[in-house]
């Protein structure tokens, strides 16, 4: 039984303008200015949002000056308004979180910090697709100082959106690295789930790996699934895929189909448990969460949730 995503992932959905020549055209961004809304992101990726988590908390550009800071990258145009990010001035001036978010937050109407992980699926698609692109290119921009030619420094160019190197004059890009990710059943009734090492005990999730050099995606995923869990899959189809800027990936679905008798063979320091779960105990565990003895399943900003939702619904019974 194959199936389709029932809606968009909920980090790739966007409404703004984001094509490339508004980026270097100093003359437009000017007019912009006046009017452009601005969000900031503190280094653990996180914008101050408000209303149960379902609103960005945005301000005025006219506020940081005459015209962008150097620092700040521009996330696109809609109705006339542009929109910017700027990272935190001080990192101190947002306490660092206590650890990785996996279980969602205590949400209030009063604006406080949070992640994508916690809110991206409660914003509406403006405010996801801002807020991922805004994730995703301070976490490259932080990383990309240098030049991976010369080692001479660089600075930031065209919105935000390139680095130029101050000694040779390379441009850099933002960079993303593809990753698959699989959802296996058994053609039926059944579904494939898995907890990474380190996951808090009952989280499973879907499976997933990073595309190595010179492998396609259906080979990425037949392999991913075979080192995971020591099954082999067949029926390997397309769903769709999502960014996912932890730091800079590209979540690309697929579903595909693996055998129930096979014996699954978790790798070691990779998958702590793997399990095959039924279509009523994976209902049952998204709609009423901590119902189902030792199965959390993915919260509803990843891709895998989307998946597993959509699986679901091939078979509403």
């Amino acid at each position: 039984m194959s199936f389709e995503l029932v809606e968009l992932p909920a980090l790739s959905r966007f409404t703004v303008d984001r094509r490339e020549p508004l980026r270097g055209d100093t003359e437009r961004i000017a007019q912009l200015w006046p009017k452009a809304r601005v969000i900031t992101v503190d280094t653990h990726g996180r914008a101050l949002v408000a209303d149960q988590g379902t609103r960005l908390v945005d301000r005025p550009a006219t506020d940081l000056g005459d015209g962008p800071p150097d620092t700040a990258v521009l996330l696109g145009e809609q109705d006339g308004v542009a929109w910017w990010a700027v990272p935190t001035a001080d990192e101190t001036d947002v306490a660092a979180p206590a650890g990785r978010a996996w279980f969602a937050p205590e949400l209030t109407d009063e604006p406080q910090w949070l992640d994508l992980r916690a809110i991206g699926a409660l914003l509406d698609d403006t405010g996801a697709g801002l807020f991922t692109s805004a994730v995703a290119l301070f976490h490259w921009h932080r990383s990309a100082a240098f030049c991976t030619k010369c080692g001479g420094s660089t600075e930031s160019v065209k919105s935000g959106w390139a680095r130029v190197c101050s000694r040779c004059g390379r441009e850099e890009y933002p960079r993303t690295d593809a990753a698959v990710i699989c959802l296996v059943h058994d053609g039926a009734d059944q579904v494939l789930l898995a907890r990474g090492e380190g996951w808090p005990a009952g989280r499973y999730s879907v499976l997933a790996g990073f595309v190595e050099a010179g492998e396609s995606l259906e080979a990425c995923v037949a392999r991913e699934v075979a080192e995971e869990v020591g099954v082999e899959v067949s029926g390997i189809r397309y769903l769709g895929s999502q960014p996912w800027p932890f730091p800079r990936s590209l979540m690309v679905g697929f579903e595909a189909v693996g055998d129930p008798n096979e014996p699954l063979r978790p790798a070691d320091g990779e998958i702590a448990q793997a399990k095959w779960v039924t279509r009523a105990q994976v209902r049952q565990a998204l709609a009423e969460p901590g119902s189902v003895p030792d199965l959390l399943l993915a919260p509803g900003a990843s891709i895998a949730y989307r998946m597993i939702q959509s699986w679901l619904a091939a078979d509403p019974s």
